[in-house]
């Protein structure tokens, strides 16, 4: 017999529980979820509610409230099911191909959304959209990395590149192949990010001396070293601002 997939219509008959009038009890609440979304917008749903919501295209014959409210138990927060992927979202029973390629789905519209807001002007003057851009796209990530955002003489977009990966506590740089793809690139300055997976927002011994390095690399090829942000699940830090970097 074939696996049952998220929508069989023959495991929603063994499972779906119904009222006295012969309709599933959970069908009232979801119209009232659409309703509230409809009226008011999302943002007035709760996190668990959102998923909620969610899952029901994934999932229409089921009630997926234990679900969602299992999956951000399980992951930490909203946020973390979103950038979770496919395969972690598969662990948890329940979630099956249509429901993980939804959340997954869900996840990129959002990060493009986002790197569509900073390729259409010059990033310095939208820098609340850089920032939300890294923050959705390395926020949750598990492991360190380093992005560059390349920018041409008018600070637009050139690339967006993640040039290393490292260890859930560090990441190797090295200035001079970041100095080196800049001229590549014909870029005038650049944006250093990188992610703190542990959470901490405070720039190491190593985060400040790799950012003197890259700078003084970049200083002779005439291209500006315009910041450096630390993104983490609770924020950012940013290297100008904070006196690191002049």
């Amino acid at each position: 017999m074939p696996k049952s997939s998220d929508d069989s219509p023959f495991l929603d008959i063994v499972i779906e529980p119904h009222t006295e009038q012969g309709k599933a009890h959970y069908l009232g609440h979801r119209d009232r979820l659409r309703q509230k979304v409809l009226t008011f917008g999302p943002d007035t749903l709760q996190d668990y509610e959102l998923l909620e919501f969610l899952l029901t295209f994934a999932i229409p014959r089921r009630d997926v409230k234990p679900l969602a409210k299992e999956l951000i138990s399980f992951f930490g927060s909203f946020a973390d099911v979103l950038s979770a992927s496919p395969e972690e979202l598969k662990r948890i029973k329940g979630i099956k191909d249509n429901a993980a390629a939804l959340i997954s789905a869900v996840h990129g519209s959002a990060l493009r959304l986002a790197k569509n807001r900073i390729s259409s002007g010059p990033v310095i003057k939208d820098w609340d959209s850089l920032i939300q851009y890294c923050k959705i796209d390395m926020g949750q990530k598990k492991n360190e990395c380093l992005r560059i955002i390349f920018l041409d003489s008018r600070s637009r977009l050139i690339k967006d590149e993640i040039v290393q990966n490292g260890s859930v506590s560090q990441t190797p740089v090295y200035p001079r192949e970041i100095a080196k793809r800049a001229l590549e690139l014909g870029a005038s300055a650049i944006v250093m990010v990188h992610n703190h997976p542990a959470g901490d927002l405070h720039a190491s011994k190593n985060d400040i001396s790799m950012t003197k390095a890259v700078l003084n690399a970049l200083a002779s090829l005439d291209i500006v070293l315009i910041d450096h942000l630390i993104i983490s699940k609770t924020g950012h830090l940013s290297f100008k601002a904070c006196g690191y970097l002049k």
